[in-house]
């Protein structure tokens, strides 16, 4: 008998889409990273894209995709309707680590330049995927996540967090670094979002190692307490290619990153099944979003929300 072959990987059904939130509750938990090695394994699924909302000048998605081709989001002006082919074309394509490539909208414009006006509101980043016609979209987000929660509770404005995690067919997925200053964050994370409400039990933590070795024994002890709250922990692995280079080519990361980005891509898929069954039912159409100011320029009118 010939060798088994491996089984191909599932493929969403054409009308079923993902939306992934990709969170942190303070900096330097390896949020862009986790956000990278998801949608690489998640290509091999469905149509992928990634979203970079973190300001240009802070985001390492334009130095990561600086050579690839996509005009960017400054293609997509407000005011003006756009459509699938100007969406598709405004995303830079990146070569996967398997065999499926995926693409990353981020703002290319120089770094001199006026700061693109873009909507925080994740409802607008939803409706720019279903312009583009992607079925799974990763989100790069900004914001700290705790910050963002208890901020919301004494303002009249919902949390962006909130409003993240309640999007259609959202599977959100919290990182924090794998240190006893990252445990510490994550447990008080978990803790508001869990008054918040957020949906934990469909949440995968993506905890990310800063160097080789086992994990210390007091954030092995954090997780264990966080395990029965949440859908899935997953550790990513120290890569000190990505210390030193980036994320400018998934293809050369070491073999056992590139196997926990596909263990993520499991926990998340596996989350999607528990909660609305097997095969995925047909998402629905966004509705327009009309609402919202934002951090980086004047509120949109309607007319600024691409569709």
């Amino acid at each position: 008998m010939g060798k088994a072959q491996p089984l191909l990987p599932e493929r969403l059904p054409p009308h079923a889409r993902l939306m992934v939130p990709v969170l942190a509750a303070v900096g330097g938990s390896g949020r862009s990273v986790v956000a990278a090695l998801l949608a690489d394994a998640l290509a091999a699924h469905g149509d992928t894209v990634l979203l970079d909302t973190v300001p240009r000048l802070t985001s390492p998605w334009p130095d990561w995709t600086a050579a690839r081709p996509g005009e960017g989001l400054a293609a997509l002006p407000p005011g003006r309707p756009a459509g699938r082919l100007q969406a598709r074309t405004a995303a830079a394509t990146v070569p996967a680590g398997g065999r499926h490539p995926w693409q990353v909208m981020t703002d290319h414009q120089p770094w001199h330049t006026a700061p693109l006006v873009l909507p925080d509101a994740p409802e607008a980043w939803h409706q720019l995927t279903a312009t583009g016609g992607w079925q799974i979209a990763v989100a790069d987000t900004g914001h700290p996540l705790t910050h963002d929660l208890i901020t919301a509770r004494h303002t009249t404005a919902p949390a962006l967090s909130t409003r993240w995690c309640a999007l259609p067919c959202a599977l959100p997925v919290l990182c924090a670094a794998a240190t006893g200053h990252g445990a510490a964050a994550l447990q008080t994370a978990v803790m508001a979002g869990e008054a918040d409400g957020l949906p934990w039990a469909r949440t995968t933590i993506a905890l990310t190692a800063t160097a080789d070795g086992r994990l210390p024994a007091p954030i092995r002890a954090a997780v264990t307490m966080l395990q029965p709250k949440v859908g899935a922990v997953v550790h990513i692995p120290f890569d000190e290619r990505i210390r030193s280079h980036g994320l400018r080519d998934p293809a050369r990361l070491k073999p056992r990153t590139l196997a926990a980005g596909h263990r993520l891509a499991e926990a998340v898929l596996a989350s999607a099944h528990q909660s609305w069954g097997t095969p995925l039912p047909p998402a629905a159409a966004p509705a327009a979003y009309t609402e919202g100011p934002t951090h980086r320029g004047p509120a949109p009118d309607a007319a600024d929300v691409p569709r």
